[in-house]
């Protein structure tokens, strides 16, 4: 984790900038660390009581859902053209290809299925916006899958430190 991260997540603001590096990351904007270490990082620093578990849980599931529906937003608004020419969108067209048609197969149902697991993580809200899914179906869809992949996270880290000591 960068010092600077370090250090602003170790002052009272905490939980707010907390809040931003889960937008950042839900918006596929959060170049400087691996997502899945976003939740482990953060129960390393504040600890892991079941309080500060569900704290950090919570605020990981709303910032990545307030990120990633900003994202469903620009790609419906957008087109994939445009986002494709877009120089912070680090998605090549072959990737997203192969993610529209996952998309285009399972409809739906691939936005939590996508947002619960590793490496494929928040790659369907483009494709979601591209295919004019209702926004607020997109919003639960996407809030469902990250709860799981964060909780997953939280709960390999607690039961980890656990087994360790």
């Amino acid at each position: 984790m960068p010092p600077w991260l370090e250090s602003l997540l170790a002052s009272e603001y905490a939980f707010l900038v907390l809040f931003g590096v889960f937008v950042l990351e839900g918006a596929m904007l959060m170049y400087f660390m691996p997502s899945e270490l976003i939740v482990p990082g953060s129960l390393i620093l504040f600890g892991h009581s079941p309080d500060t578990v569900v704290a950090v849980i919570g605020v990981a599931v709303l910032g990545a859902t307030v990120g990633q529906t900003a994202l469903f937003v620009v790609a419906q608004r957008g087109g994939r053209e445009w986002l494709l020419r877009k120089r912070w969108f680090r998605v090549s067209e072959d990737t997203l290809d192969r993610f529209d048609g996952w998309f285009d197969r399972w409809g739906p149902v691939v936005v939590p299925v996508s947002n619960a697991l590793l490496f494929t993580r928040g790659m369907l809200t483009v494709p979601a916006g591209l295919a004019e899914m209702e926004p607020r179906r997109f919003l639960v869809l996407s809030a469902v899958g990250t709860l799981i992949f964060e909780s997953w996270l939280a709960a390999l880290y607690v039961f980890g430190v656990d087994l360790l000591w």
